[in-house]
């Protein structure tokens, strides 16, 4: 997997011990999967991304690039490589108006 942000290690790491505690290890297993594909996406073709998530367009303000991965939208930073953040899809992203 590539480089995290604080902020994405934080999301990743929440995710990871709610899923522990509500015994959810396939939940697990599909973040891991999302995480994997996701950094192989970003090292390989990282103009797969999106400005926004389809449903969020108002956060290409944060020119970040957005790949939808199984359950999660990633957000990533192309030219370091490194993951910015990590939502599951029905998440409240924050920064989206609505």
């Amino acid at each position: 997997m590539i480089a995290l942000t604080p902020e994405a290690a934080a999301q990743i790491a929440e995710f990871e011990r709610f899923y522990v505690e509500m015994t959810r290890p396939q939940a697990l297993r599909n973040l891991g999967h999302a995480l994997a594909e996701a950094s192989l996406i970003i090292v390989n073709a990282p103009e797969r991304g999106l400005p926004a998530p389809r449903p969020y367009p108002e956060l290409a303000v944060l020119e970040l690039s957005w790949l939808k991965r199984g359950r999660y939208w990633i957000a990533y930073d192309a030219s370091v490589p490194i993951i910015a953040g990590v939502f599951f899809e029905t998440s409240a992203i924050p920064g989206r108006a609505g």
